[in-house]
């Protein structure tokens, strides 16, 4: 029962915002580098640091440079990094096979990270869309996504992030079944402590455009993704999206993208209480770092105060390109807010 405060002069609100220490006393919610999970892309080359023009202060970087990168994000107390590619077109083609290459970027990548950096948690998209010459996260078929088909091509994705060394796979597709057949895979294959973070509700939204750029994924898509991504109207469907993937396998649930989505990530831990997490996505950065970068806004405090949105909404964890320098500003025991 929520407690109705008598009326003024005996309630005054204020006396507990104070001073700092007060207002760090009677804080409800709290934000540290173990919320975060950094997203990093990963292009072919030899110590490479490629900006980015979408999204300022990101770049797709070498294997090299991701080693370099989990290494820092691991010493500033990130628990998770999320490894995405940038491929070749020359590689892209109507089946995405090179998604279970063993040799493809991203398995190369944590092989790599794992030697170097073992401590660190890696997790894996399993979704074809960075390797489908139609930039779709299922096989096309004459205009169609073909949900069946595309299953066994995520099965074998999956298997094949398994054994380079994923700690955390997180199927983004969409496709009907995908987290039973991944899970069943897993365990018939000996991957039984492979973990799925399941984007549950993930919705056809305006917010990924610059991610489809830093992927190279924003030519090659034909159409949109409206038949598989949920409607952005409606949150009762992402409920059952969740209770779906949980009842099929999965460890954890997300919620994408984030912010404009807050309602639904508390929804999801009230009804659910399973770990669940959010993705800021590309977009929603690019606006806070855009407009902090022109002098419009204070990049930091609003950096920090959407990140804090997130635990508000009862999320144990938010995606976030945003992870590293926020793992910075915390370490140097700035005030929040």
């Amino acid at each position: 029962m929520v407690h109705t405060p008598p009326p003024f002069p005996v309630s005054r609100p204020r006396r507990n915002r104070r001073t700092d220490w007060m207002r760090d006393l009677t804080r409800e919610n709290s934000l540290s580098a173990s919320d975060l999970i950094w997203p990093i892309f990963v292009r072919e080359g030899d110590d490479v640091v490629e900006p980015i023009d979408s999204m300022p202060g990101v770049n797709r970087l070498s294997v090299s440079r991701a080693v370099e990168a989990a290494n820092e994000a691991a010493n500033h107390g990130i628990p998770l990094i999320a490894l995405f590619p940038y491929t070749d077109p020359d590689k892209k083609t109507p089946d995405a096979a090179e998604a279970w290459n063993p040799e493809n970027l991203v398995n190369t990548a944590t092989r790599a990270i794992k030697a170097q950096v073992p401590d660190i948690g890696i997790m894996l998209d399993v979704a074809l869309d960075p390797y489908n010459s139609d930039g779709h996260d299922g096989i096309v078929r004459e205009g169609v996504v073909m949900n069946d088909e595309t299953l066994g091509a995520l099965e074998q994705q999956a298997l094949t992030q398994a054994e380079a060394g994923a700690d955390i796979l997180g199927p983004s597709d969409m496709m009907d079944g995908r987290i039973g057949i991944i899970r069943r895979a897993l365990e018939q294959n000996d991957f039984p402590d492979t973990a799925i973070m399941a984007y549950s509700a993930k919705f056809a939204s305006a917010f990924y455009g610059p991610f489809r750029d830093a992927v190279g994924a924003s030519g090659a898509l034909k159409g949109d993704k409206k038949t598989y991504q949920l409607d952005p109207a409606n949150s009762d469907e992402a409920l059952r999206m969740v209770a779906r993937d949980l009842d099929e396998g999965a460890d954890m649930v997300m919620v994408k993208p984030g912010m404009p989505y807050l309602d639904i990530c508390q929804r999801v831990k009230q009804e659910f209480a399973v770990p669940t997490y959010a993705y800021q996505v590309s977009g929603e950065y690019a606006m806070i770092a855009g407009a902090g970068d022109n002098g419009w806004i204070d990049r930091d405090k609003a950096m920090l105060e959407s990140l804090m949105a997130f635990k508000r909404a009862g999320c144990d964890g938010i995606l976030s390109y945003f992870a590293l320098e926020t793992a910075k500003f915390l370490r140097r025991d700035m005030d929040l807010f």
